[in-house]
């Protein structure tokens, strides 16, 4: 089953929607993160594409690794799993502005909508290399629905 397209309008907005119902004491039902850490844990994806010269990309033996190992469970239909093991540029320990980070994510998504298809398919990921369409789908989808959902949206 192929996940929601979120280069559509349509899943945009209901993406933003959901987002839009967080709260700054929205509860996670699971994890450690709080709501405004989860807004700007969820927007290092985007910064990967957006903002590449804060992150320092991985070395050729951890690039390796990431598309033999990892890429897949990334970018394919299955969901995550609950409190699964995150990279280090996605460990947000500091406090962050909760309506800061919730337009941060809300302009990144919607900018992803606008870029669409024809700017990400075949584009060179941070971690895995060059993706298609699908991969670059899949990876935007499940990675904000997951936590969505960790939040009860």
């Amino acid at each position: 089953m192929a996940l929601p397209d979120v280069f559509s309008q349509e899943v945009t907005k209901d993406l933003i929607d959901r987002i839009s119902k967080l709260k700054p004491d929205t509860q996670p039902q699971w994890g450690k993160m709080n709501v405004a850490q989860m807004l700007a844990h969820c927007c290092v994806t985007y910064e990967y594409v957006y903002e590449p010269a804060k992150y320092s990309k991985p070395g050729v033996i951890l690039g390796w690794v990431l598309r033999k190992f990892v890429k897949k469970g990334v970018t394919d239909e299955s969901p995550y799993k609950k409190n699964l093991k995150t990279a280090p540029d996605f460990i947000i320990k500091d406090s962050r502005d909760f309506e800061k980070e919730k337009e941060r994510l809300i302009g990144f998504v919607l900018r992803a909508c606008k870029d669409g298809t024809q700017f990400f398919d075949g584009k060179e990921s941070h971690s895995f290399g060059k993706l298609n369409i699908t991969e670059w789908n899949n990876m935007f989808y499940k990675h904000l629905d997951h936590h969505l959902t960790q939040f009860g949206v």
